[in-house]
């Protein structure tokens, strides 16, 4: 990658990698409805809103293990799996800060929310994977971001 594509993609920001048409889940949801929105859109995670305004996300890990392994039913709210302590980028971020905080979190999506909280899309680590060119650079930036080593130890 030649010093001017490393530049052009250190000034990208998080909307022009963003999905935008996320589909959303709401705290009284069913484990089974949100399972079944997971199924039909080959999504490991789904954000939860209340009002817009995103309050959570839930990833089939955590139906899982919060939920399925503690035996709950499936008719059981999503809001007693989802996670609230939610870690977040905004539309105009550089998409380094995300893949940073991917890093440091150990997270492989990261919700895109406006100045209002609002939802304003997700990013996952394929979106970032897309941008880079270098099978490398590919295998090397996700490998950082699921072990957690820093994003910027890298020489």
């Amino acid at each position: 990658m030649s010093e001017v594509d490393a530049a052009v993609r250190a000034r990208m920001r998080c909307r022009e990698i963003m999905t935008s048409s996320v589909k959303t889940a709401t705290r009284d949801m069913t484990l089974q409805k949100v399972a079944m929105l997971m199924r039909e859109g080959d999504m490991g995670a789904i954000p939860v809103v209340e009002d817009g305004k995103l309050v959570g996300i839930v990833t089939d890990r955590d139906i899982v293990v919060r939920s399925i392994a503690e035996g709950k039913d499936a008719s059981a709210n999503i809001g007693e799996a989802m996670t609230s302590e939610i870690f977040s980028v905004k539309p105009d971020d550089f998409v380094f800060e995300a893949i940073r905080l991917m890093g440091d979190k150990q997270i492989r999506r990261i919700p895109v929310v406006d100045d209002n909280g609002r939802l304003a899309g997700i990013i996952a680590i394929a979106d970032i994977a897309l941008e880079m060119e270098d099978e490398r650079e590919i295998a090397e930036t996700l490998e950082e971001i699921s072990s957690g080593s820093s994003f910027w130890s890298k020489k």
